[in-house]
């Protein structure tokens, strides 16, 4: 993608007829898109200089106390476990990388992007949530790399992502938590429900939350389908859609609550990052034993 912001419209008019139609629909009648903090832009233009100075990089996101705060947490994940513990800024910035830092900054950022004035108990209970399924995709992604070439930075920036066109349509809908039972534990949306009851969809929406701010085309790809891994194919998106499905199961399992879609998803998710039912025990035992390790998460 192009590193300058590409307007919400102008971005509409790529999609295909029928996602089109509804997200301008949805666009007229007042559906915000989250804007993208400064630091991102400034982030951008450094990361765009010949030479990279890590000391600009690191003073940049040093602004945000709050995005920096939530940096340390997230490579406190046991996925970057070789090297911790990082003292500052610039340190996880050398040992992580840049590119892979910015990918959780964006990540981070969009935490902050939204804010939900009704509805408080279900919008903190989405970010817990998303930050947990996030932190199981990183984890998933670093045990299966050599298979799918999926990095826990990529895996955890399509993690908080996924889902976030329910935030929107939350906002845009008042009756949209009551009627897609949010607040239930263990209940998450239903794409037929709520397709009959606002003629909507939250992955269309996610991904227009994902080009505007020019996450990677399989990133995007991957939220858009992320519900529907038989309709991609050989794509490069499937093995994040398998992480992302395979990350909810295990959300799921670690809430003792079933996952509705599973059944219907693992016979594609399974052998996309070379995994056998049998198998699948031993691995989700070792990823929440990582997971509960995790320092500060």
């Amino acid at each position: 993608m192009s590193g300058k912001t590409a307007s919400v419209f102008d971005i509409v008019k790529t999609f295909a007829p029928e996602d089109a139609s509804r997200i301008k629909r949805l666009l007229e009648y007042g559906l915000k898109i989250p804007a993208q903090p400064r630091v991102l832009d400034e982030l951008r233009q450094l990361m765009k200089r010949s030479e990279l100075d890590v000391r600009l990089l690191a003073r940049v996101i040093n602004k945000d106390p709050g995005l920096t705060a939530m940096l340390f947490k997230v490579v406190g994940n046991s996925s970057y476990k070789q090297h911790q513990p990082f003292a500052s800024i610039e340190e996880i910035l050398h040992a992580v990388g840049v590119r892979q830092t910015f990918n959780l900054v964006q990540a981070i950022a969009l935490s902050g992007a939204s804010d939900i004035k009704k509805n408080r108990q279900v919008y903190e209970t989405f970010w817990v949530r998303s930050h947990a399924i996030g932190q199981l995709a990183m984890l998933i992604a670093d045990e299966r790399v050599a298979v799918c070439n999926i990095f826990p930075d990529q895996a955890y920036l399509a993690g908080i992502f996924h889902d976030c066109g329910v935030l929107l349509l939350m906002q845009r809908f008042p009756n949209y938590c009551a009627e897609m039972r949010l607040g239930t534990q263990g209940v998450w949306v239903d794409l037929s429900d709520e397709d009959r009851k606002f003629n909507t969809d939250h992955c269309v929406v996610g991904y227009l939350v994902a080009r505007h701010w020019m996450l990677p085309d399989f990133i995007c790809d991957a939220i858009r389908y992320h519900h529907v891994i038989g309709e991609i194919g050989l794509h490069e998106a499937r093995s994040m859609v398998a992480i992302l499905q395979l990350a909810i199961e295990i959300y799921y399992r670690d809430l003792r609550v079933a996952h509705p879609e599973w059944d219907g998803l693992k016979g594609e998710v399974l052998p996309e990052l070379g995994l056998s039912e049998e198998a699948l025990p031993e691995f989700v035992d070792i990823v929440l034993e990582r997971f509960g390790g995790s320092a500060g998460l």
